[in-house]
């Protein structure tokens, strides 16, 4: 039997982390004490994948605006009213590529996201087709300080926003 997504608890800290490292090396890799504060956020919808005790994959997200961008090593901040969901971070193992984790994380959030308009992103390590062939499309940023937030993940990332359907 497959694993199915689960929301993410504390006790994955450890296997995310190590996901991280495997999928970004120590340039992305954000802490477990982040992450753990994102946990804590009423705003946090993260997800993963596990199997025997091992972190194969996870969503990080949350409810969000439009526009608004979480920078590298930030905190889920929650909004009065939020028509975004942001998925901050995904990353699936190498050697559990090509399973279809990432697809399942996805629809798992997805179909937990009623009264929210659209999906946000930043594209990152050369991302933006992947995203692109599920329906998102780079969003430019007006505001100086989210263009400044979106800039803590390098010089090649991409903020991306998708309608989602109801």
């Amino acid at each position: 039997m497959s694993a199915q997504p689960r929301a993410l608890t504390a006790a994955d800290l450890p296997g995310l982390a190590q996901v991280q490292r495997a999928c970004y090396g120590d340039g992305l890799a954000e802490s477990t004490e982040v992450f753990a504060r994102r946990l804590a956020s009423p705003a946090n919808c993260s997800l993963v994948i596990a199997q025997g005790g091992r972190v194969l994959a996870y969503l990080a997200a949350y409810r969000s605006l439009l526009a608004k961008v979480t920078p590298l090593h930030g905190d889920f901040e929650p909004v009065p009213t939020p028509d975004t969901l942001y998925l901050h971070d995904m990353a699936v193992l190498p050697d559990c590529a090509g399973r279809g984790l990432a697809g399942q994380l996805l629809a798992a959030l997805h179909a937990q996201s009623t009264g929210l308009r659209h999906s946000a992103l930043v594209s990152v390590q050369g991302s933006q087709a992947y995203w692109q062939r599920r329906g998102y499309a780079e969003h430019q940023l007006h505001d100086a300080v989210q263009r400044q937030r979106l800039a803590s993940y390098g010089a090649q990332a991409v903020y991306m926003t998708a309608l989602l359907s109801k």
